[in-house]
């Protein structure tokens, strides 16, 4: 049988065949068949989802927390010491030097990863600026956000903070960071569908032991996570979630 392994369409582009390296290494690991998916959106994600193919997920942890509590995935592992920051940029001759400095109706660029929309919220606090007060340009990719800030389109932009340090050497010399978060708790996550039960064990041991040979390294150097994966246990992703929930609030 073969299983399905989706991965959240938020990666930086060049750790594409590092998401095709795990998957071959997990099955090779845990001795299973799985396919890849990486849907190009939010959109397709969902649809995906909808369409109930999706057996292993790396998750964003808005999403999560709806995997978890309302489809009933189980969480796996999380990358090590490798937490979701964002960042909130500019333009870099933008006259903007603080948060302080925006005002109501500002313009901001932004994928559809809500947790990065969350943790922007909260850090646009400091201007008295909420969801009502701006004019949201929603964008499928990093790359997009940073063309409006450029092209003067949008006033800020938000960014997964890994997304901002892969941006390319010509784009980050036009765009700044303003202000990023520093919450060091929210984090992707791994998480497995119930029917994957009987193969649980195996993926888990897979995924927690890439960090202890050389081709397992390799993997986790493409994908830029060097310190590799540690295990999720419920009670911790039940915490992420109840923090998620909280931002909402």
């Amino acid at each position: 049988m073969t299983f399905t392994f989706l991965v959240a369409p938020d990666f930086a582009p060049e750790r594409f065949a590092g998401w095709h390296m795990l998957n071959t290494a997990l099955q090779k690991r845990a001795g299973i068949q799985l396919h890849l998916l990486t849907p190009v959106n939010a959109a397709e994600q969902s649809a995906l989802l909808a369409d109930a193919q999706v057996d292993l997920i790396y998750a964003n942890p808005f999403d999560a927390a709806h995997l978890v509590r309302q489809l009933g995935y189980v969480p796996l592992a999380r990358p090590l010491d490798r937490f979701d920051e964002m960042v909130m940029a500019c333009a870099t001759d933008s006259p903007l030097q603080t948060v302080e400095d925006l005002k109501p109706g500002c313009r901001i660029a932004l994928t559809h990863n809500q947790d990065v929309k969350l943790l922007g919220l909260r850090l646009l606090e400091p201007a008295d600026i909420g969801e009502a007060d701006a004019q949201w340009q929603v964008v499928d990719s990093y790359q997009a956000a940073a063309r409006l800030l450029i092209k003067q389109e949008a006033d800020v932009a938000f960014f997964l903070a890994d997304a901002f340090a892969s941006l390319s050497r010509i784009t980050r010399t036009q765009i700044r960071p303003l202000v990023e978060s520093a919450i060091h708790t929210l984090s992707h996550v791994v998480l497995a569908h119930p029917r994957l039960d009987a193969a649980l064990p195996a993926v888990r041991k897979a995924l927690l032991e890439l960090h202890t040979d050389a081709p397992g390294q390799a993997v986790l150097e493409a994908l830029g996570m060097p310190g590799g994966f540690e295990a999720l246990l419920q009670e911790d992703a039940e915490f992420m979630i109840d923090l998620m929930d909280t931002l909402l609030d």
